[in-house]
This record gives C-alpha cells, structure tokens and sequence, in this order.
C-alpha cells in the first residue's frame, strides 16, 4: 500500500547500520511491540490529533471553541466527517479542576447532536433532544479523577477517567435556518473552570473553516508521538497498564522525556506499517468491520459493531476484555465520536465495492443511481473518501453531493431518479452530478431522518457500477 511504503520511506536510520540489528531479539520484540501499541492506541490518537491541529493550525488550545462558519470541504481533515452541517468541536482538559460546559437550549431554528468523549474516544454523555438535557440546555460538569472537592448543585456530573475530554456536535437545523444563525448559536456556548462560575470569563471561539486544518492521524513518528503524548497528559487506567507497561521498550513511559533511539525509531516504524495494513485489513475485510445490508442484492454495507457496544453505549471494554481490534480497525481507524445512545436521526450506508465485488479504484469510472422514493425525511447525501487516510479526498473541488444543497443543480432522470458519478475527471454533460476520485476511495451514504426503523425491508439501494 502506498501509505506503507511511505512509512518505510521514511526510515531515518541508514539500512547498513541497522543490518546487523534487525535480526536482534530486542528488535524484533520492539517491533511487535510497535504494532500491537498502534492498534492499541489508536483511539486515543486520534483524540489527540484534534488537540495538536488546534494548537498547530488554529493558534487555538485547550478548552476553546473550535466551530465552522460553514460546512467542512477538502481542505479540512477529518475522520469521516460530512460536508453538508456546520460542527462545532474541541478539546477540553480537566487536569486543573472541574471544568463546567454550558450547552445552550434548542430553539425553533437550531439544536446539537453530539458527545462528548474522554481520551479514548469513549462516550461519556450525549447532548442536546437526544442528549441528558434534552434539548432544555445544560451545565455538565466534568469532575477529574481523584477530585474530593464539593460538587454543587445544579449540573450533569460526569466522573470522566481522563484528563483529556473532546467534543463534537453536529447542527439540525429547520428550514430557513441561515450559517449565520448556526454561527450565533455556536457561539452561545460556554466553557470554563468550576471555580470561576461566580464570574466565568470569556470563552474563546475559532473559525476554523476558511483555514486549513488537518486533524487526521498521520502513521509516522508522530503517530508515536501522539500516544506518548496521551500516557503523560492523564493518569494510567487499570485496563492500559500491561500495554504501558510494554511501551517502555519503545521509550515510552510515564514522566520521562520520550527520545528514542534510532532502533527504537526503525522499530517503530516497522511495526507502524504492519499496524496500518492489519487495520486496513479489518475494514475491507467482509464480516468484520462491516456487513452487508441486502445480502446476496447489494454491495451496500452497515457498520458491525462488536457485540453488546451500542447497548453498553461503545466503551469496547468488557468485564473480560478490552476489544482492541474491534475499536481500531472496526472503529477508530476511520470514524470517531461514536454517541453514548445510539440513535436513529442518521442511517449510514458504506461501499466500498462495485457490482462486480471490486474495491473502488481512483482511475475508473462509476455510477450509483440514487432513487426518487430514498427514504430520507430530510435529505440524503453520499460522500467520496480516501481510502488512504479516510477524510475527504485533498484539494477535490467539492467532496460530496446531497439533495439538500445540489437538489436544482443535478440532473434527474425521467423517472425522478439522479444518476451521481465517482470519477477522476466529470463524464461529458455530468459535471453537476459528479464527484471527483483521483485516489482509491470508498463512500458513506447517509439518510438523515430515515423514514422507518425498518426502512431498508421495503426499500433498497442498488450498486455502483463500474462504466466499462
């Protein structure tokens, strides 16, 4: 694979001083110890790789706003994320004390679906109508471990097991609701510290959509930069301690400075690329990270997740196990914010293979034909990703077409049905209803307000063809 060759590439280490090394017993462990650290580690990565593009890109930091004035395009690098809502997102940090979180009301305009999660993207609560305050608004008060102070009256209390807290919600917005509106309501949110609430001061708020910023895990040194950076911002958990115990071999441990040797770094490495492949792997395996949803009629697929998660509210922890794989590859490796109550306000369908069981390819042409009865109360949309780095593909003029924002642009066939194409270049005459490829990809189609709970029984999406 391309990202995996790239890794390799990126080896600082001349492959003479390293021979004689590589067949080393300490070498080989490290390197599996690099691999398995990687899958391991890859939620609380993720998290951190919003923190960083906060700080790096934005000039932004903890416990701020971070909003967008319109919705995400090709220059924003996000997990999977949607190009038609305006989110708001953000990293909080409750090592200083308990950090309180105003959540406004829903007016008739403006509400927020969303979470909030700790640093290993685990829910911790919901917000808004579907949320604890249930659209009324709300103060949550993140408590930090082995706090012993009061806690006052008045507010959501969540005990959260990290110091690391991230946020992320998306705007449902009734019709006529204008990106300004959004905006004000962004704006109305409120962080900080439960000792200033007598007289909180100002929140900070970033625009972030005219500016490039890329939260995406990149899987090279810095990928072990990121984990090291989650083991010393918040304590050690009972459940990662064994893994913790293993980074050491990587120069990974808790209070220490993190300046790893050169084998350490080819180790690292090494064992980063095989990582990467295995979580690929899970994801375009059939059976794991996704099944069919018409068996043996589509290609179309829904999400698996681990048995028990949605109901358990997707910790991936068990009273057996931690499900190390299954939040990786069959998660974290390619969405995040996973909500605390699974809910049914948006249907996901995923392709990632045309009518023949091919993976889709960046040179090649193909159709989906989108049909006029799809059961979405308010509108569907279908989406391009990398299948590379799993966000938008970079630099593409648009990232995705839906029939709230490109309805009186496409072009619909005779019988209400429109034709979307995935291409390098626009079929001639479609341009309108064409979204841009380039590299290998795969695409999310979501029916926001399915019709039914049980809407597909009655109704299918057929496959994308490949035009000959």
């Amino acid at each position: 694979m391309k990202i995996r060759n790239m890794i390799l590439l990126l080896l600082s280490v001349p492959l003479s001083a390293l021979a004689q090394d590589r067949d080393s017993i300490e070498y080989r462990i490290n390197v599996q110890r690099a691999t398995q650290a990687a899958i391991w580690a890859m939620p609380a990565a993720g998290m951190i790789d919003i923190l960083k593009a906060t700080r790096n890109e934005l000039d932004g930091d903890v416990n701020q706003v971070v909003y967008f004035s319109k919705p995400m395009d090709s220059k924003h690098g996000f997990l999977t994320a949607n190009d038609v809502t305006a989110y708001a997102i953000g990293s909080l940090s409750i090592a200083d004390g308990p950090l309180v979180f105003e959540v406004p009301a829903a007016t008739d305009k403006v509400s927020y679906f969303g979470s909030f999660v700790n640093q290993w993207d685990q829910p911790i609560e919901d917000i808004g109508p579907a949320g604890a305050d249930k659209g009324k608004g709300g103060k949550y008060l993140f408590v930090p471990p082995g706090y012993e102070g009061k806690v006052p009256a008045g507010y959501l209390v969540y005990h959260p097991d990290t110091y690391g807290v991230y946020f992320a919600f998306r705007p449902v917005v009734a019709d006529g609701t204008t990106a300004q509106d959004v905006t004000d309501y962004a704006k109305s949110m409120r962080i900080y510290y439960l000792k200033d609430a007598a007289n909180p001061p100002a929140t900070t708020f970033i625009d972030a959509y005219p500016k490039y910023f890329n939260t995406l895990p990149t899987y090279d040194h810095t990928f072990f930069e990121d984990i090291n950076d989650a083991v010393q911002d918040n304590p050690i958990r009972p459940q990662d301690k064994v893994m913790i115990s293993l980074l050491k071999g990587l120069g990974i441990e808790k209070g220490q400075p993190f300046e790893p040797t050169a084998e350490q770094k080819a180790a690292m490495k090494e064992g980063l690329a095989l990582a990467y492949d295995s979580m690929q792997s899970y994801f375009t395996t059939p059976g794991k990270a996704m099944i069919p949803l018409w068996p043996g009629k589509s290609q179309w697929q829904v999400w698996n997740f681990a048995p028990g998660q949605p109901q358990a509210g997707f910790p991936y922890e068990t009273d057996e196990a931690v499900l190390v794989d299954e939040r990786a590859g069959g998660s974290y490796f390619w969405i995040t914010f996973l909500p605390r109550y699974l809910g049914g306000g948006t249907f996901y369908l995923t392709g990632i293979r045309d009518q023949d069981e091919h993976l889709f390819d960046g040179k090649s042409t193909y159709r989906l034909n989108v049909p006029q009865d799809t059961p979405a109360r308010a509108f569907w949309s279908v989406i391009v990703y990398s299948m590379e780095s799993k966000g938008f593909v970079r630099d593409a003029p648009i990232v995705g077409l839906s029939s709230r924002n490109n309805r009186e642009t496409m072009k619909a066939q005779p019988d209400g049905s429109i034709d979307i194409y995935f291409a390098p270049e626009a079929p001639p005459g479609q341009e309108q209803n064409w979204i841009p490829t380039g590299e290998d990809f795969f695409l999310l189609f979501r029916l926001y307000g399915p019709a039914s709970k049980d809407f597909y029984k009655r109704w299918s999406l057929g496959d994308v063809v490949k035009i000959k």
